[in-house]
């Protein structure tokens, strides 16, 4: 058992201090926010992630799980202290580290027995060192401390799960010691640990979210040549997929990604390339095509209505991906401004995000269920493919329609069904019959 403080509770924070308190550590997570860490304490979470509150409730019952404001408590037996804050996207596409700095501030300010701290935000290439020089130049070069390098690899609807069943543990550090006593902590998970230094820790993650938004937007580049050519992009997603070299993850084609990762982790390796004189001209690209996407989505609703000033548009779906209400950089925001800017009215619903957009999005009418979007609308848009969505009574959603049009972002349901139903179908990179749908 470790005495353990996690500074953070956002997803990457809380899902952690959960994890490691689950595993029968005694866990701190320190936060600025009073009234969030007293929701904690009772169980009420900030964010929506299947799984979290049930380990959240069952390790604060068992006193292993902590929620504080107060620092000095946070700190006061703390062997492993756990960087979890925000790293936001700067003015020039660089990671802002202010929280970074602000915590190695706060930490350095306590330290009054040997600890390791381990940063486990997604910091740009150099900041472990950085840290450490922070550190020093409160406490001394003589602080018993230690900064290990332990990027995250969690996804968004599945933290719980990826936490407890690792492809891999990364752990850089100067001392090879204290990478091996953060790697204690994670031995009863079973994933394989790599130590290496702190930046080439620090470069795994982002070059392993670089190289999954690459594959995203790469199939989305063959999905606008199988629309020219008339070949359906999901099956020639599968028959790569298939080849072990590529395997299939990553290969949906659709309106490309979103959130909080992808986007300013790509954003920030390209800021850093050309900060050092490199020209990232794949990376620039991969961002391109992602966002792209969003626009050839409305052209082909736009080409099919004719323009938008007048009609009803209904988006199923608002979070940037299913099983979490998470509404950072999701492309649901960009087609709403789209569709709103052209004159359409603009209905929407998603099962968990609702709440979190209704304080982003504006003159867009909210939603009880999928079907009470398709009521009068002359189009529907496919935007996050929830499971709910996928089983739905499309007669009913036809008949309930003033234009039976759907534009399936996700490519989640078979063309020839749709168009077969009455439907006027668009997907991406679908192709029916030799032509592009």
């Amino acid at each position: 058992m470790a005495n353990i403080t996690v500074v953070g509770v956002g997803y990457v924070g809380l899902v952690t201090g959960a994890c490691l308190a689950d595993l029968g550590n005694q866990v701190i997570c320190i936060n600025r926010s009073k009234e969030k860490s007293d929701n904690l304490k009772k169980g009420i979470l900030p964010i929506y992630e299947p799984g979290l509150e049930e380990i959240v409730r069952r390790n604060t019952e068992a006193g292993r799980l902590h929620f504080t404001t107060d620092w000095d408590e946070a700190m006061a037996e703390a062997e492993f202290v756990f960087i979890a804050v925000g790293t936001p996207t700067g003015v020039e596409g660089e990671a802002d580290l202010a929280h970074v700095n602000a915590t190695a501030e706060e930490i350095a300010r306590r330290i009054h027995k040997p600890v390791i701290i381990v940063n486990k935000s997604t910091v740009p290439i150099g900041t472990g060192d950085w840290v450490a020089d922070i550190v020093r130049d409160i406490c001394g070069r003589d602080a018993p401390f230690w900064v290990v390098s332990n990027p995250e690899f969690l996804r968004e609807g599945s933290g719980v799960y990826d936490f407890m069943n690792p492809d891999r543990i990364v752990l850089g550090s100067t001392s090879r010691q204290a990478a091996e006593r953060v790697a204690e902590l994670y031995y009863p998970l079973g994933g394989e640990i790599i130590i290496t230094d702190l930046r080439t820790a620090e470069m795994i993650k982002y070059a392993s979210n670089a190289f999954l938004a690459t594959k995203i937007s790469f199939i989305n580049e063959i999905a606008h040549i199988c629309e020219a050519l008339g070949a359906d992009v999901k099956t020639v997603a599968y028959g790569m997929g298939t080849d072990h070299r590529i395997s299939p993850h990553f290969l949906g084609a659709g309106i490309g990604w979103g959130g909080s990762c992808f986007p300013k982790d790509v954003k920030a390796l390209i800021h850093m390339a050309e900060l050092y004189g490199e020209n990232p001209e794949i990376l620039r690209a991969v961002t391109h095509v992602n966002y792209d996407q969003r626009k050839r989505l409305i052209q082909k609703l736009r080409h099919i209505l004719g323009g938008f000033r007048g009609k009803t548009i209904g988006l199923w779906g608002l979070a940037f991906k299913p099983n979490t209400d998470d509404m950072r950089d999701a492309p649901s925001i960009s087609l709403i401004h789209m569709l709103q800017h052209e004159g359409a009215t603009v209905k929407a619903y998603d099962p968990e995000a609702q709440e979190n957009a209704q304080r982003l999005l504006k003159d867009v009418i909210f939603c009880a269920d999928p079907y009470q979007v398709a009521e009068g609308a002359d189009g529907l848009i496919l935007v996050t493919e929830w499971n709910e969505f996928k089983q739905l009574d499309m007669a009913r959603v036809k008949a309930s329609m003033r234009q039976p049009v759907l534009v399936d972002g996700r490519n989640i349901y078979d063309p020839r069904r749709m168009v077969e139903m009455g439907f006027i179908y668009r997907g991406m990179g679908r192709g029916y019959d030799g032509e592009g749908v």
